[in-house]
């Protein structure tokens, strides 16, 4: 009985701004390539997004948040499974500094200081060059590269996992396959 009520109801709910539709938060993949150069397979990415007003509030409130790509280099095999040739992962940390007004950014042991959230952002969402490894000899052609980029909401403290549990604004992500490609002989595409 309360659905017929309510269904025809929802649009002028949703116009007035009582109900608010949520919607998961998109990353865009602007580039992406994997290139076989003489030092090895070499990936290059760009993402761009924006942090939704929940992840971005719980960041103004001191919660570190986490980055994470993942770049996993295949060779395809027609007989058997695609073998794994390499797996690299790099992992952003990103908190406020309140005393200071900035935010710092944190990728292994080195860190950098940035006066503006998307300053910060920026600093996270493109790699070139990585190094992914070394190519088999033999498996230049059929290579591809399996690349992921998310908010990793297992860095989370554990009460905020399980409140985010439902809420779609917490699965900043993107995923994509690409395969590699020979570069220039000066070691560009």
């Amino acid at each position: 009985m309360r659905q017929r009520l309510v269904l025809p109801l929802l649009p002028l709910l949703l116009a007035a701004g009582v109900l608010h539709p949520v919607t998961a938060a998109a990353v865009e993949l602007l580039r992406l390539d994997a290139l076989r150069t003489e030092q090895g397979v070499l990936l290059n990415f760009e993402t761009r997004y924006e942090l939704p007003a929940s992840v971005e509030d719980a960041l103004q409130r001191g919660i570190a948040l986490h980055f994470s790509a993942e770049a996993v280099l295949m060779r395809s095999r027609w007989y058997w499974r695609d073998k794994e040739i390499a797996h690299a992962t790099r992992t952003w940390r990103i908190a406020y500094q309140p005393l200071t007004l900035s935010y710092k950014v944190s990728q292994g042991g080195l860190s950098q200081t940035y006066r503006s959230l998307p300053e910060a952002l920026r600093a996270m969402q493109r790699a070139s060059q990585w190094r992914l490894g070394e190519v088999p000899a033999g498996d230049e052609d059929r290579l591809y590269v399996e690349f992921s980029y998310r908010l990793d909401t297992d860095q989370l403290p554990r009460p905020l996992q399980i409140g985010i549990g439902s809420q779609p604004e917490w699965t900043l992500r993107t995923q994509r396959v690409v395969p590699v490609a020979d570069a220039a002989p000066g070691g560009r595409p």
